[in-house]
């Protein structure tokens, strides 16, 4: 089994703080460990301090022409002047024919690397979840604690400042005044242009509203089309812990994927067991054993509270440390109970079970998928509705992905050359309701929704920061035409799909006809810390809108899920604060802060000790919930260390 990336060594010291609080315990101020989270790491790119250096200047003309009479001159000193060597464009803060950073960029024109069938085919084999450390594997809190959420780094995509005063009359200026101006005018644009991040500081105060950009969007400033949210702000969103859930024993590499919220519970897989959490204090209101561990769970959840896992037949022994994940089941949230448990048999396996990558629901169906071909389920009783096969020439379900409706994701072709078809189906029968086929050469698919139909692929394996996104693909569910080709610089955009997983994507929403992605993170206003923005991309054509969301200077910012039109989006958090979940309107696209949590350093490590990349966090009526997706046996330098399963944390009054 893969193994998860080793622990990062403690950052830098922080800076100090003016007043340090006394010691305490869990959830009381203590005082800031040396080199705590939040400290930026030695640059290893370009410097991070203040803008880059602008290029040499350029010399006017020899003869500049002269403005006409009776016209204006060329612009005085501190207006946007034309870039050096782009006679005619429009200086730096003015709008571009590209979005600047923090905007989406525009779909590739005909011929541009990430068109279907422009890239060569890329190596078999996509690397695995924890092969590539991602954008947010920077340093992370010190005693060996996993990698907080997006530890700032050095800013990779410097922002390109005007370089100096464009051609005009009078006479040349000496190198030196040129420079003078030339980074003057950088200055007076930069600020000008809405590029200084520090003026969304929207963390300092949890009882105003966070700030945000806003959106010209087609649709006016009214409601969002999916309409309004169930998220309310509550009174005072200053959150408390609710309760903290130990990490059970293990003796390896153990996944813990599922995490559930009903009215009155916080369900979480444990180890071999799915155990039921009172939502107000964390005492345990039931327990269900399996006979092995679970290897797959589905976010979706029905209206009377079912849900599915995948789970291996046996635990494992120090005499077979591999059971294979054969048994599917669906789980009563409500009732706490296992309502059926069930197998089949594979037509090309022999007496050999069905062995799964994945599971998911849709309406009255359970899907799991895996390279034996996959079945589905009748939700109520298990009864198998329908079961592909592995066809002579290989064709299979690599997996499915589901909620409002069921996309498979088929794979056909040879090892080399592998053909992937992404298809709307019809949950009940299997049948395919549509089909697209994927560029030549992509080996994985990740469907973003179901419907809308979104999927991401790295076309070309361009997408090297183990995203595992180069493009996302907007699809007619009813036809299996292509709306629209969204290419996703991974140097630019955050969001990240499984390299092998079907419906494992994370940090990304759909939602009013948009696509909404985060950036990377980049320098901000403050010397400390980075920040990044929410932007958003439009499903019909493809283009980049108008929407942006700014997480603040020190704060970085990931959508989690829709709310109605809106989006919940979580906040992480810097080294002397806690985490913010915020509702943006998808119409103004204005922040509200729903909850802040302490920020008190007992309680912002235990925080911030959950990798983002491998943790799960789930927000409902007050309630923050985030959790571990993957255990290890505890190290030598860890066994000290506090760790938890899930952490919870609430602005209600209980």
């Amino acid at each position: 089994m893969t193994q998860p990336p080793q622990p990062p060594q403690p950052p830098q010291q922080p800076p100090s703080e003016p007043h340090k609080p006394p010691q305490g315990g869990f959830g009381a101020p203590q005082d800031p460990p040396p080199g705590g989270y939040g400290t930026p790491p030695p640059p290893a790119g370009p410097p991070s301090a203040g803008p880059p250096p602008a290029g040499p200047p350029q010399q006017p003309p020899a003869q500049p022409p002269s403005a006409p009479q009776g016209q204006p001159g060329q612009p005085g000193y501190g207006y946007p002047q034309q870039q050096p060597g782009q006679p005619g464009q429009p200086g730096y803060g003015y709008p571009q024919q590209q979005p600047g950073y923090g905007y989406p960029g525009q779909p590739g024109q005909p011929g541009q690397p990430g068109q279907p069938g422009q890239q060569p085919p890329g190596p078999y084999g996509q690397p695995g979840p924890y092969a590539q450390p991602g954008p947010y594997a920077q340093p992370g809190p010190p005693y060996g604690q996993p990698g907080p959420y997006g530890q700032q780094g050095p800013y990779t995509q410097p922002l390109q400042q005007g370089g100096g005063p464009g051609g005009g009359g009078g006479k040349k200026l000496t190198a030196q005044m040129q420079i003078i101006i030339a980074a003057a005018v950088a200055v007076v644009l930069i600020i000008g242009g809405g590029i200084w991040f520090a003026s969304s500081d929207g963390g300092d105060d949890p009882k105003n509203e966070a700030k945000g950009g806003s959106s010209d969007s087609s649709e006016g400033g009214g409601k969002a089309p999916d309409g309004p949210g169930k998220e309310k702000a509550p009174d005072n969103p200053a959150a408390k812990v609710g309760f903290q859930l130990p990490v059970p024993k293990v003796t390896d590499v153990t996944a813990v994927d599922g995490s559930w919220l009903t009215d009155t519970a916080y369900v979480k897989t444990g180890v071999n067991q799915v155990v039921g959490y009172d939502i107000k204090t964390g005492s345990q209101l039931w327990t269900i054993p399996l006979p092995g561990q679970v290897c797959a769970a589905t976010k979706h959840v029905t209206d009377d509270n079912k849900t599915a896992i995948a789970f291996e037949a046996a635990k494992v022994t120090k005499g077979k440390s591999y059971q294979p994940c054969t048994e599917v089941g669906v789980i009563d949230l409500a009732a706490g109970k296992l309502a059926w448990s069930t197998s089949v048999k594979a037509s090309n396996a022999g007496d050999d079970k069905v062995k799964y990558d994945e599971i998911t629901l849709s309406g009255k169906t359970v899907a799991a998928g895996g390279t034996d071909g996959g079945a589905a389920f009748d939700i109520a009783d298990g009864t198998v509705r329908w079961k592909p096969e592995v066809t002579a020439d290989g064709c299979y379900d690599q997996g499915y992905a589901g909620g409002p409706a069921l996309v498979a994701v088929r794979k056909c072709g040879t090892y080399d050359d592998p053909q992937l078809t992404v298809q709307y189906m019809n949950p009940e029968t299997g049948a395919p309701i549509s089909s697209f086929k994927m560029p030549a050469g992509v080996e994985w698919t990740a469907v973003v929704s179901t419907k809308p139909l979104v999927v991401a692929a790295n076309v070309g394996d361009v997408a090297e920061d183990g995203s595992s996104i180069s493009d996302y693909f907007s699809i007619d569910e009813k036809t299996g035409k292509l709306r629209a080709k969204i290419p996703a610089d991974a140097d630019k955009y955050g969001g990240r799909c499984g390299s092998t997983e079907v419906e494992q994507c994370q940090q990304l929403a759909v939602g009013n006809g948009r696509l909404y992605v985060p950036t990377e993170e980049h320098e901000g206003g403050s010397a400390t810390g980075d920040t990044n923005e929410i932007v958003s991309f439009d499903l019909a054509t493809g283009k980049s809108t108008s929407d942006r969301a700014d997480a603040g200077d020190r704060y970085s910012m990931v959508p989690l899920r829709m709310d109605g039109g809106n989006i919940i989006a979580y906040k992480v958090p810097p080294y002397d604060k806690g985490g913010q979940i915020v509702s943006i309107d998808g119409s103004t696209f204005k922040q509200t802060v729903l909850l802040e949590n302490p920020a008190d350093e007992a309680v912002r490590d235990a925080e911030t000790s959950f990798s983002l990349e491998y943790s799960e966090i789930l927000y409902g009526k007050g309630r923050m919930f985030i959790s571990d997706k993957m255990l290890s046996k505890p190290t030598e330098t860890s066994l000290d260390d506090k760790s938890y399963l899930a952490v919870a944390f609430t602005t209600a009054g209980d």
